[in-house]
């Protein structure tokens, strides 16, 4: 089983080929949850992803032979991108099985450091069964993403710099799909801090451990913002390593993930992908468990597709009441709009976007149709504004 001592000669093995992440204090998130809130930016990798260090070992620990065969690997992004550059860099071939679902920036990354990109497999398990096949056919070394102990010690040692940094933290919150994270992770504070809890995160759709610790729950599937934890199961070498170190699971939903997304950029100003902000997630879900406490996360990852991300704040605006989508039935004579653009105006709203609809959207040949959108400072504001019109004109929510 996989030890402390794996864990240290990892952390000096790939210590020269990764980049020692900074920890960072979060004070907007402290002011929402009252925790003490330290993170670990792992989305400032080389390939934006904590699985670089996993990748980094297992890669520097094959035999001459393995690297002659060359490797192959299933994942659906970090993984991926983590075995092709330290591949790249050892000159070793690389092949990478990569689920359909996989946003494509993943895709095109992962190329880009030279692997061999078989997109099959309408799932993680699909997808590892064409890997075996082509493992069978083509002879090379399989690089789990994470039941393999050499990938669960790199894994590790993130979260034995996380404490080198921050050594007095009360709970580590740490996301979990297969496992390989949080079983290193917890092997590694259970050496250096004893004492320190271990909070699994887990996403709705992907969460076998939401009654930990009771049975596993047989997982719902499906696509997700945090597909990089989209694992039906903990790995059995992780689940046996983590086992007697967690304290407990937490299980966080689709918009809880996204809000956790948009607060993270606006509070830390860094860019996550949904897997890498499972752990903020938690923490504002949760904020009465976590309250008074000093709690440390890895942000585990920032390869997020842009229009991804676009739509990720824009819709965390929205439902926050900042982004007002608002159609308005209006008469169709002079001057109304410059009305209505005033009343926003002097109401301290920003209008973003207008449609104006004289011709067939409106009920009556004599009204016209106006589709606008305002930012607005809170929910509250835009209530306001919302009213201000209501009492003027027919208005309704978009």
């Amino acid at each position: 089983m996989l030890d402390f001592t794996a864990i240290a000669a990892a952390h000096e093995r790939i210590a020269p080929h990764i980049l020692r992440t900074p920890t960072i204090p979060c004070h907007g998130l402290n002011r929402l949850t009252g925790a003490e809130t330290f993170l670990k930016l792992e989305n400032l990798q080389a390939v934006s992803s904590f699985k670089e260090r996993g990748a980094a070992n297992k890669l520097a620990l094959l035999t001459p032979e393995e690297r002659k065969r060359g490797v192959i690997a299933i994942s659906a992004g970090n993984h991926a991108q983590g075995i092709a550059r330290h591949a790249s860099l050892l000159g070793i071939e690389a092949t990478i099985v990569m689920p359909r679902f996989t946003p494509t920036a993943k895709i095109e990354r992962t190329r880009a450091w030279g692997a061999r990109v078989v997109t099959e497999g309408e799932d993680f398990a699909e997808a590892v069964l064409i890997a075996e096949k082509l493992r069978a056919i083509e002879g090379q070394t399989l690089v789990h993403p994470f039941d393999d102990e050499a990938v669960m010690a790199g894994q590790g040692t993130c979260i034995v710099e996380l404490l080198q940094d921050v050594p007095d933290l009360d709970v580590l919150v740490i996301p979990m799909g297969g496992g390989g994270l949080i079983s290193g992770s917890a092997v590694a504070a259970a050496h250096m801090k004893p004492s320190l809890e271990i909070i699994g995160v887990q996403v709705e759709s992907y969460a076998s451990l939401a009654a930990f610790p009771g049975e596993d729950v047989k997982t719902i599937g499906g696509t997700t913002i945090a597909e990089g934890i989209a694992v039906p199961k903990l790995g059995t070498h992780c689940m046996n390593a983590l086992r007697d170190h967690l304290s407990a699971v937490l299980v966080v939903s689709e918009l809880q993930v996204e809000s956790a997304i948009t607060i993270l950029a606006e509070t830390a100003k860094q860019v996550s992908e949904g897997a890498g902000a499972a752990a903020i997630a938690a923490v504002l879900a949760n904020p009465d468990r976590f309250k008074g406490k000093r709690v440390g996360m890895p942000i585990t990852g920032g390869n997020i597709g842009s229009r991804i991300l676009a739509n990720t704040l824009l819709r965390s605006l929205r439902r926050d009441g900042r982004l007002l989508s608002l159609v308005l039935q209006i008469p169709d004579r002079p001057g109304v709009l410059a009305d209505i653009s005033t009343r926003i105006g002097e109401a301290g709203g920003n209008i973003i976007e207008v449609s104006h609809q004289r011709l067939f959207a409106s009920p009556s040949v004599q009204t016209a149709e106006l589709e606008i959108m305002i930012e607005a400072r809170d929910a509250t504001h835009a209530n306001e504004i919302e009213a201000d019109l209501a009492a003027r004109y027919k208005v309704t929510r978009g």
